[in-house]
């Protein structure tokens, strides 16, 4: 059980917990919209190749203890919108803890993805989690950074996390 995850949170709209694995059929259109992963480079280029290892990472996650993504379902209804959390990674040889976030293309410009990077942002700093979180961004990805930049993130740093050219995001506690 990891520490960072946002079980049983919510926002505004939605509501957190772990992604179980019966939400793989749900969470498929995003690795089918070619949008969704456009900028990061090595990915399987079959959806359901990617997706299986997205869950198989979001799992080893949760029984290693470093954070992962919550599945983020509409107050309501229950319908998966995405996926967000709190990540422990690492990126230029130091730890950070990292404020992830994903939301399926027929969400998109909704305000979602905000809405969760924001819970998580409140939730880590009220748990003193870190001093500073980053989100881990393509450098070509412009909806993830305005994302950010709402989150009161700032462009921290531009490194290569994973074979692609990112911008570190970081928003300090405070």
């Amino acid at each position: 059980m990891s520490k960072y995850l946002l079980e049983h949170q919510a926002s505004e709209r939605l509501l957190f917990r772990k992604i179980v694995p019966s939400d793989f059929n749900d969470w498929l259109p995003f690795y089918h919209n070619p949008l969704s992963t456009k900028h990061w480079d090595g990915l399987p280029k079959d959806p359901v190749v990617a997706c299986k290892e997205q869950f198989s990472r979001v799992f080893e996650r949760y029984e290693m203890g470093l954070g992962g993504m919550n599945a983020l379902t509409l107050k309501g209804t229950n319908q998966l919108v995405g996926m967000c959390g709190l990540l422990v990674q690492t990126v230029d040889s130091i730890e950070e803890l990292e404020i992830g976030y994903s939301i399926l293309p027929e969400y998109w410009l909704q305000g979602f993805a905000f809405e969760a990077a924001h819970k998580c942002k409140t939730f880590a700093f009220e748990k003193g989690f870190a001093k500073s979180l980053i989100s881990i961004i393509h450098i070509d990805n412009m909806p993830s950074r305005k994302v950010a930049i709402k989150n009161g993130m700032h462009l921290d740093k531009t490194t290569t996390y994973k074979d692609n050219p990112v911008h570190i995001f970081r928003v300090n506690q405070g």
